[in-house]
């Protein structure tokens, strides 16, 4: 599950149990991704925090639209965990699995896409592989496909904290299983 101990939600006792149980009341359960921070649940919680504000709070972006960049993020920083969560998340929005994996696999060839998102993971995928060369143009790109800049602001959050969860994930060696990546509410 992870190359350090982590405490099972079975196991969890005081302000860990609590956090768990609020997790698993909100997602259906609690994922491999938030058991790796057990042995911090101040970090714990911040993170929990961070991801409603970027991924469930009230955005320009669908719910769909963030989940596409966590996608494509993930696939950009070889993060098999994160692909996996989002591809089943965007699953329950897209509901076509093709569209999904050919997401993930190189959204540039991806015909079903719509031209604001394509340009919103072309720029996320830019952030994500070479952040020193973002520019102002990249902003510029964004408005001129369509994109408020509250938007241009949310592309960059969800980016941005999906290049913080793919190193967590990819630095502690979370692995998910079938089951583990499954039967969440999105």
């Amino acid at each position: 599950m992870a190359w350090i101990d982590v405490i099972d939600p079975d196991d969890a006792t005081g302000d860990l149990k609590e956090l768990y149980d609020t997790i698993a009341e909100q997602r259906g359960k609690v994922s491999n991704v938030l058991t790796v921070h057990s042995q911090n649940p101040a970090a714990l919680k911040e993170h929990l925090d961070l991801y409603d504000a970027v991924l469930f709070g009230a955005s320009p972006l669908s719910r769909a639209d963030r989940e596409a960049i966590a996608v494509v993020v993930s696939a950009a920083n070889e993060c098999d965990y994160c692909v996996r969560h989002h591809a089943e998340a965007l699953q329950a929005y897209w509901q076509d699995e093709d569209r999904v994996h050919q997401l993930a696999d190189d959204y540039t060839k991806l015909d079903a896409l719509d031209d604001r998102l394509r340009t919103a993971c072309a720029v996320a995928e830019k952030l994500t592989a070479a952040p020193g060369a973002m520019a102002e143009a990249d902003v510029h790109t964004l408005r001129d496909a369509g994109w408020s800049d509250r938007a241009v602001l949310d592309i960059v959050l969800v980016t941005s904290y999906f290049n913080f969860v793919n190193r967590i994930t990819n630095g502690l060696g979370v692995e998910a299983t079938e089951e583990e990546a499954a039967g969440y509410n999105y």
